[in-house]
């Protein structure tokens, strides 16, 4: 998950990593001047998307008598078809250097990964083509980042140990270990005269598979960007991607849930979601896997194909039966394909509630899209 500049400040402030002073501005509202810090600003759109210096989104404002029609021409800025969510206005740090800082967890490295340069506010992937321009320091996770490395990050961009640089890498890595991110990048970071240093920019994500441990409901993408039925999977602990087709597609693994897209596809079908209700298929599960698929997909017909190991078929079947019942759903626009453990009773079970009912997976693909396709005409 993708955080706005301000929402990675915050964090910033939370863990002693400086920041400008600023003010965010809502959707529809104006700068009260009276409340603000004196001039010049630094006016920011706020994207989930980059590229907002080129496109004009950032500006700096002298004289505050300017401040609400450059506020207003940055509402307007569109980037990739989207305008600003809010506008950051902070205060304007006078600043000698602009380096680069950022700590991200590297699967490749199957560990976490500092890189720095004393080129900032350039893209980390050009820095990685100039030889020399980039440190790269790998922190092993059962291990942490050392103090030397600390310093020798200091060293590498200043030329000397500044105190408040090796406390500002410490505090990123601990807020990155402690908050589940997969990266903070602070590009650039300024550094003034006196040696002090200020995060100007903030590029932040979160590890989406975190929210067991992090409260991520108040994030910007989580509460805008997302769909009631996206949260809901979170919620319940099944996977669910919307897609433009008729045929809902359940199943139980990624890996057979995939399959059983490419099947459905094959056979000239439309499907109209991935949705991998995983190991165990609980009936509370099912019950809000389906609600998030006729709520939010509405599918002429639904294909659930389950595998079950250590799940019992039965249990499915009983989970299935019932949360159908108690939301009105006519059991005649399923398709279930339902093999493994206790598969004859599973089957029984669905047979006498009225549901199509296959064995084979294949068959059950080629009957799922001749349904849909009778339905459609």
């Amino acid at each position: 998950m993708f955080l706005l500049e301000y929402e990675g400040k915050r964090l910033f402030k939370e863990y002693g990593i400086p920041v400008p002073r600023g003010h965010v501005l809502n959707p529809g509202e104006k700068p009260d001047p009276s409340g603000l810090f004196p001039p010049p600003y630094v006016v920011k759109g706020q994207y989930l998307a980059g590229g907002r210096g080129k496109a004009g989104a950032v500006k700096i404002v002298r004289d505050i008598s300017q401040l609400d029609s450059v506020v207003e021409e940055v509402w307007n800025v569109e980037i990739r078809g989207s305008k600003p969510s809010h506008i950051l206005i902070e205060e304007f740090f006078p600043h000698d250097k602009e380096l680069y800082l950022s700590i991200l967890v590297s699967k490749r490295d199957k560990g976490m990964v500092l890189l720095a340069s004393r080129e900032g506010g350039v893209e980390v992937e050009e820095l990685a083509t100039r030889p020399g321009a980039l440190l790269k320091i790998f922190i092993d996770p059962l291990v942490g980042l050392q103090s030397h490395q600390a310093r020798l990050v200091s060293k590498f961009l200043l030329g000397e140990f500044n105190r408040d640089l090796i406390s500002l890498v410490n505090n990123l890595y601990r807020l990155v270990v402690e908050r589940d991110l997969l990266l903070a990048e602070i590009n650039p970071l300024a550094v003034d005269g006196e040696g002090r240093v200020l995060a100007i920019d903030s590029k932040v994500i979160v590890d989406d598979n975190s929210e067991i441990r992090q409260d991520l409901s108040n994030y910007y993408e989580y509460v805008s960007i997302m769909t009631e039925g996206e949260r809901m999977a979170k919620k319940y602990g099944f996977s669910y991607v919307p897609l433009d087709g008729d045929i809902g597609v359940i199943g139980n693994g990624a890996g057979l849930t995939m399959a059983t897209l490419d099947l459905v596809d094959f056979y000239g079908g439309r499907p109209a979601c991935f949705i991998d209700v995983g190991g165990g298929a609980s009936e509370e599960r099912i019950g809000a896997a389906l609600d998030v698929l006729f709520s939010e997909i509405k599918p002429k017909y639904v294909f659930v194909n389950i595998f079950a190991g250590i799940t019992r078929c039965d249990d499915v079947a009983r989970a299935i039966v019932s949360v159908v019942e108690k939301r009105g759903i006519p059991p005649d626009i399923f398709v279930i394909r339902l093999t493994g453990t206790n598969e004859d009773i599973g089957e029984e079970i669905l047979n006498k509630a009225g549901f199509k009912v296959y064995k084979d997976m294949d068959e059950a693909a080629r009957m799922v899209v001749k349904y849909a396709s009778g339905a459609s005409s």
